[in-house]
């Protein structure tokens, strides 16, 4: 059988916070009761001597830990060769073969056992079931999952839309794949899929193949809420009217319903969409280039389809004006939104005077920064918007997202603006320690106007002070790239990923500053030599 492995001595644990679970049931668990342990345990399965073969050290986050591989053979952990001398993160649900192959050698699988300091730092985590975040077409933990109404049960994206197409092609209506009730909505669940991808980081032997998730993900339709319309009509002792229509609260119009337009009209199969701004209905179509949901909110908008049909508005059809939904160059504005500067009216209205004294008009600044937008001069990291990596001058948004990019615009401009071109009052004020996420500005008239909120945190919400911060700006083809602010750990910098696409990876001894054409010469040449192969692992 075998036996526990010695620990090492640093820092002893009180409780078994992990262990090795054989995969043959007829060796015994390996329990780990310190902060860093050795393993020494029979590693093939036709022999009894025991090997020290790696050592285990448990990680900050109380999840994982970093296993070191200390004997003369690799290692696979979840298939990666783990050579000797190196190490590897491992979590809950990693299997580990001490030997290079997974024929001939012991394999274990990793486990952090529940405690009370885990419960308490990750209740909402551990507080779900697995089996009910399971979809019950695959059986699988839910990928891309959509919530189907009134019954509210929940499947996979791809799962359901296959399950749907297929329905609708053999029946009348479409019932639930769980309890059989009829489907009248259906749409994407994203509380639900974050409850997902916890799910999946926690145990990352729930993980599906690459394979498996793009077969999924091809076969998914719902980008949006969708009323899934029956075929089935119900019997009816006076004449229909289409008020009768109006009436039905799940049998909404749509223009295209037995009446051909642009050469398309709908049948029985045809999955409907609902216009947000509107009410009205319009065919999911995945055959023409007209876009039918904003990219910023992944909301359904009929405006621009209608539009392209030549359908105008009438009585029985509601269809949304064009100004509801168009691309961001067309939109214009006159007045900064409400939400800009997260509400704070002293910081917009500095940013007014700002642009008035700068003898410029708010449709100017905006056009300036979006065509720096489309130009990829901006760090969109806070961009709060779906899809951020897509959007550009000729994307179609909704208002709403239209307000969302023109604050996130406004900000970049404010703190691009050196502080002698601010008004006087508040070229003086000092930055307040947490910046933009600032709760106080919020309830505190005062504390809003004493202090400059347009500014990244310096501090944590905690009150910790972030220490060491390096501002880096770059220089390239005549254009000034804006500063890239990181913060730097205690021993070592953070990496650094620029609007380029290129990882960088900076020594400690480097000087911040401005970089010389020289300098990202020599750090380009050494991500390409250093860092390319982990580049494309990631990204």
């Amino acid at each position: 059988m075998v036996e526990v492995g010695e620990g090492s001595g640093s820092k002893p644990s009180e409780e078994i916070w992990a262990k090795l679970v054989p995969l043959d049931s007829r060796y015994s668990d390996i329990e780990i009761s310190s902060d860093e342990f050795i393993i020494c345990s029979e590693i093939r399965s036709s022999s009894i001597e025991k090997h020290d073969w790696c050592k285990i050290s448990r990680n900050s986050d109380l999840c994982s830990a970093t296993m070191l591989n200390k004997s003369s053979n690799t290692v696979l952990v979840d298939e990666a060769v783990v050579q000797n001398g190196d190490d590897i993160v491992i979590k809950c649900g990693s299997k580990i073969f001490p030997g290079p192959d997974t024929e001939g050698y012991l394999g274990y699988r990793f486990e952090v056992m529940p405690s009370q300091e885990i419960c308490n730092k990750q209740l909402i985590k551990i507080s779900v079931d697995i089996e009910h975040a399971k979809c019950s077409i695959c059986l699988n933990i839910w990928h891309d999952v959509v919530t189907v109404a009134p019954c509210l049960h929940n499947f996979c994206n791809g799962c359901f839309s296959e399950w749907l197409k297929r329905s609708q092609e053999k029946h009348s209506s479409v019932l639930c794949p769980q309890c059989r009730a009829v489907v009248q909505f259906v749409g994407r669940n994203h509380f639900l899929r974050n409850i997902e991808e916890d799910i999946l980081e926690a145990d990352s032997s729930l993980k599906r193949s690459d394979e498996e998730v793009a077969l999924l993900d091809s076969y998914a339709l719902i980008q949006s809420n969708l009323v899934v319309r029956s075929g089935k009509k119900l019997r009816r002792k006076r004449a229909y009217s289409p008020l009768d229509e109006e009436s039905d609260g799940i049998d909404l119009p749509c223009p295209q319903c037995g009446t051909e337009l642009g050469g398309f009209h709908c049948n029985q199969n045809t999955i409907h969409l609902q216009c947000h701004a509107c009410g009205g209905m319009m065919p999911s179509r995945t055959d023409i280039s007209v876009p039918q949901h904003c990219v910023g909110c992944d909301r359904a908008f009929c405006g621009s389809y209608w539009q392209a049909q030549r359908l105008t508005r009438s009585d029985f059809h509601p269809v949304c004006s064009r100004e509801t939904f168009k691309p961001i160059s067309d939109h214009t504005i006159s007045r900064i939104p409400d939400a800009v500067h997260d509400k704070n009216r002293h910081e917009q209205d500095i940013t007014q005077r700002c642009i008035i004294q700068m003898g410029r008009t708010l449709q100017d600044v905006i056009s300036e920064w979006i065509a720096k937008l489309n130009n990829r001069e901006i760090d969109r990291t806070r961009m709060p918007l779906n899809h951020a990596e897509m959007i550009t001058s000729g994307t179609h948004v909704c208002n709403d997202c239209y307000d969302k990019l023109v604050s996130f615009l406004l900000y970049w401009f404010r703190i691009s603006v050196p502080k002698y071109l601010l008004p006087p009052d508040a070229s003086k004020r000092e930055d307040c320690w947490y910046g933009y996420s600032c709760r106080t500005q919020h309830h505190s008239d005062e504390h809003a106007r004493r202090r400059n909120h347009v500014c990244r945190p310096t501090r944590d919400f905690r009150g910790i002070q972030m220490q060491n911060q390096v501002r880096i700006g770059l220089r390239c083809h005549g254009k000034d790239y804006l500063c890239v602010q990181v913060l730097k750990a205690k021993y070592k910098l953070r990496q650094l990923v620029f609007k380029l696409g290129m990882v960088l990876q900076f020594e400690p001894s480097l000087t911040p500053g401005f970089l010389t054409s020289q300098a990202l010469f020599l750090l380009l040449k050494r991500a390409l030599t250093q860092i390319w192969p982990w580049w494309f692992r990631n990204y």
